[in-house]
């Protein structure tokens, strides 16, 4: 389907409305949807995440059911591919009208400022053209199944650091040319109908309360026309919000739209017209997406479930090979599957599955399927695969692999009757909201499970809460965290959780031990749940075992990387180092058989110190669902790794732009480096990185030939076409990403000495060729000038005999200066095959 025209009269609805009637639409009714005014025809309109699938509303009592995860943010951004992209959110957006959504929380497209924040996995690229191109195509492929995007966070929200409260300060040029971008481009190029609000603060205002931001530029300049939802729990204030341009609160009840925002008109404090505003933004969208047609149906689950178990789980395998990066290849990859009879699959990730980053991203894929498995599946019948894990990498304890059966009751003592019950799948209980029967203050719970050790010994019990627990097993208490002193608070639970507490205890493999939590709700938080982890206590040998198999294997895979516990909506990591001993691990697996592969399973940079002495590394991303049969596809060459850098891996943590920038402190995130964020500050500082951005390497090989300019002058107001020959010179089929970016010769201000401006993907036969054809406009040899500051009376006042003092110009606009400018025609920010020189003929004031 496609977006409807409107023509439903709003203006008819908004006189029939009474006012508490309005305010009832510009909040929540619950944590995922929003109020139905019934008898005027107006649906209640289900909302559901994500990014990387479309998850659902998150009921406490069941599971939203399983949805198709395709690979997340950075990894789309690694295929460098908007026609792809737009194929994925359209069976994303088939996905959420399935589960009765009509709006998407995404795509998320802030931006990868430092290596280490917390979301970097969401989100796609440090370049804001690519970001802003891929979203472009996620809203468009999405938003034509009749389900209106959300593009978040608006806006410089790039960590998680104090994220409900710190202010992001950021100087005009920075704020334009890198952190608006990407939204800019999904408002102008991919029409999204929805933005999100995120919940810092930008250069001291509230996002939900930034009038310039919501207004001046998002509607007045970039001519939006959809609505403005808050991040959960970010508005901030009624009548702030109201004339800020906020349409829509979330979850409800609402805090300060709904009734408080019919006592702030009734009391003077907002004009009505500002609400019927709000409501005339949202009843739009609900008609373009056709949720207010009567006789809409929806999309028949029969037809979906088809193609989100088929088809849909086949180009999420498209996805996830064309999102891999191939870094180094010294001849090893892909395997020659023939002449290998031991396989030594090696690494703490080989067998776990760690296909997506933590927290409101997260969902429940159709499968779940580890590398070692996929690589037994596909390659157990021609040789032998045996495993090592290598070392022990988790944050926190495993949760408890057992049913916990769990009784409910209303009051917080855990006495009377059970009100309810229900059975959960694993030592993880999160409740959103309070359970039914228990009312609207505190609830307590009893939960018991039954557990068999796989080997008598010594295992690590632990315990994360939010609320007040305690855990028993086999009648006696092992851990007691109820007493009145409050735990320090950890990450998990969104940072909402205590610390892990962990315990030593003795378990049998001849008998069933009985495990039981008893927990007291938290006062007054949306979120409550425990999460009871068990686990043996690991062997002292792992690396030597690991080694040894090495040693006897004709190849080894080693598979590292990060973890949901490590990557996740909360917290930012704190090192780019790898979790625990995996860089020993690779160091002595490595030097123990060179015919060794490391893949890295991490959705942002990691160091690799021993890049020096490891022949080939692919990095797989965070590649969703498929993740597994993909990697397997590349391994052994059944499929091209296809994917480009989207963001620059630095050598060390002292080498990136943030580095005395980020976190932050003090209620402040400064962002110190201006315009030179990622390999604009690389080029700028004459550092080498780890690896650049847009870097990829192929199993085939591709020759870039001269490009062919349409003008070698530059007019503003004008376009510019280069077309760039590629030929494939090798005897396998690949893709090649052709990069252009412009440098200014002479720039009038300090400005990066090339940008991305304009890129193209082909795919290629053995032996043919194409063009490849990039366009330049204004914004590509445009910087942000944001005015000369200096008032006229003050320069009068400074002005000297014989100075030349230049006439103020106190407009902000976009300038594109007159001058030389080089193009760098190549496959990475540092790989330019050419270069081109042409003249620019910018405004008259430059």
């Amino acid at each position: 389907m496609s977006l409807r025209l409107v023509v439903v009269n709003t203006d008819e609805i908004l006189a029939a409305l009474t006012l508490d009637e309005k305010v009832s639409l510009t909040h929540g009714e619950d944590l995922w949807s929003t109020y139905a005014v019934e008898r005027m025809g107006i649906p209640k309109i289900v909302v559901t995440d994500g990014p990387n699938g479309a998850r659902g509303p998150v009921d406490p009592e069941r599971s939203s059911g399983a949805a198709t995860c395709v690979p997340c943010g950075s990894s789309l951004g690694a295929t460098w591919d908007p026609p792809l992209i737009e194929q994925v959110a359209t069976m994303i957006g088939r996905e959420a009208r399935e589960k009765g959504c009509r709006v998407l929380l995404a795509p998320t497209v802030n931006t990868h400022r430092s290596p280490l924040a917390g979301r970097n996995f969401e989100c796609y690229s440090e370049d804001p053209l690519l970001s802003g191109r891929i979203a472009a195509a996620f809203v468009r492929g999405a938003q034509a199944q009749g389900v209106a995007t959300t593009v978040k966070h608006f806006a410089a929200n790039e960590a998680e650091y104090e994220r409900y409260t710190t202010s992001s300060v950021v100087d005009p040029r920075a704020l334009r040319e890198i952190y608006l971008v990407p939204f800019e481009i999904a408002v102008r190029e991919g029409g999204t109908l929805g933005i999100m609000t995120a919940y810092n603060r930008l250069n001291g205002t509230w996002c939900s309360e930034h009038h310039d931001l919501l207004q001046v530029i998002l509607r007045d300049e970039w001519g939006f026309d959809g609505f403005v939802i808050s991040d959960w729990f970010a508005a901030g204030s009624s009548v702030g919000s109201a004339y800020a341009g906020l349409d829509l609160e979330m979850p409800g009840p609402g805090r300060f739209f709904g009734p408080a925002l019919a006592d702030a008109v009734r009391a003077g404090l907002v004009e009505e017209g500002v609400v019927d505003a709000k409501v005339r933004n949202l009843l739009r969208v609900w008609e373009r997406v056709g949720a207010l047609d009567a006789a809409d149906t929806g999309i028949e689950q029969s037809d979906l479930l088809h193609e989100s178990v088929g088809a849909g789980s086949a180009l999420a395998r498209r996805a996830a090979t064309d999102s891999m990066v191939l870094l180094k290849n010294d001849g090893v990859l892909p395997f020659p599957v023939s002449s290998i009879r031991h396989l030594a699959v090696i690494g703490p990730n080989a067998d776990r599955v760690h296909i997506m980053g933590g927290g409101s991203a997260s969902l429940e894929p159709h499968h779940r399927t580890t590398p070692l498995t996929a690589l037994r599946a596909a390659l157990g019948d021609s040789m032998a695969v045996t495993y090592e894990p290598g070392c022990v990498v988790d944050r926190y304890v495993t949760p408890l692999a057992a049913t916990m059966h769990i009784d409910f009751f209303a009051g917080t003592d855990l006495r009377g009757e059970v009100v309810h019950q229900r059975d959960n799948e694993s030592g993880r209980v999160t409740l959103f909201g309070n359970p039914p029967g228990t009312g609207a203050t505190g609830f307590s719970f009893r939960a018991t499970a039954t557990v068999r050790a796989d080997a008598s010994g010594p295992h690590v019990l632990s315990l994360i809460q939010v609320g007040r627990a305690r855990v028993l097993v086999d009648g006696s208490v092992v851990i007691d965290a109820t007493g009145d002193v409050a735990l320090p608070r950890g990450s998990a639970f969104y940072g909402a959780g205590s610390q892990e507490q962990r315990v030593e205890i003795d378990l049998s493999q001849d008998r069933d031990h009985h495990v039981m939590v008893e927990y007291v709700s938290a006062p007054g938080g949306p979120l409550q749940g425990i999460i009871v982890g068990l686990r043996a206590r690991p062997p002292s040998d792992l690396i030597e075992r690991a080694v040894a198999a090495a040693r006897t294997a004709d190849a080894v895979i080693v598979v590292v990387g990060t973890s949901d516990e490590w990557e996740s909506e909360g917290f930012d990591r704190l090192s780019l180092h790898l979790p625990g001993e995996q860089d020993e691990l690779v160091r002595r697996v490595s030097a123990a058989n060179p015919n060794c592969a490391v893949v890295v399973n991490a959705g942002a940079p990691v160091a690799m110190p021993w890049i020096a002495q490891v022949p080939a590394v692919l990095a797989c991303g965070l590649g969703g669902q498929e993740m597994a049969t993909a990697l397997v596809d590349v391994l052994v060459g059944n499929s091209e790794p296809a994917g480009r850098l989207p963001t620059t891996y630095p050598a060390r943590l002292e080498d990136n732009p943030t580095h005395t920038n980020f976190p932050g402190e003090h209620g402040e995130l400064r962002y110190g480096e201006g315009v030179y964020v990622g390999y604009r500050w690389y080029e700028a500082r004459g550092i080498a990185p780890l690896f650049p951005f847009g870097h990829g390497l192929s199993y085939t090989t591709f020759v870039v030939d001269r490009p062919i300019v349409s003008s070698t002058t530059f007019v503003e107001g004008s376009t510019l076409q280069i077309d760039v020959p590629v030929r494939n010179g090798g005897t396998r089929r690949g893709a090649e990403v052709v990069q252009c970016y412009v440098e200014p010769c002479e720039p009038r201000c300090h400005r990066p000495r090339k940008e991305l401006k304009a890129f193209a993907k082909v795919w290629l036969e053995p032996g043919t060729a194409t063009t490849a054809t990039l366009v330049l406009d204004d914004r590509s040899f445009a910087y942000w000038f944001p005015g000369d500051g200096l008032p006229v009376d003050t320069r009068q006042k400074l002005r000297m005999p014989l100075a030349q003092i230049a006439q103020p110009d106190t407009q902000p606009r976009w300038r594109v200066d007159s001058g030389r400018y080089r193009l760098h025609i190549g496959r990475s920010s540092e790989a330019i095959d050419h270069v081109v020189e042409i003249e620019v003929r910018g405004s008259p004031q430059s």
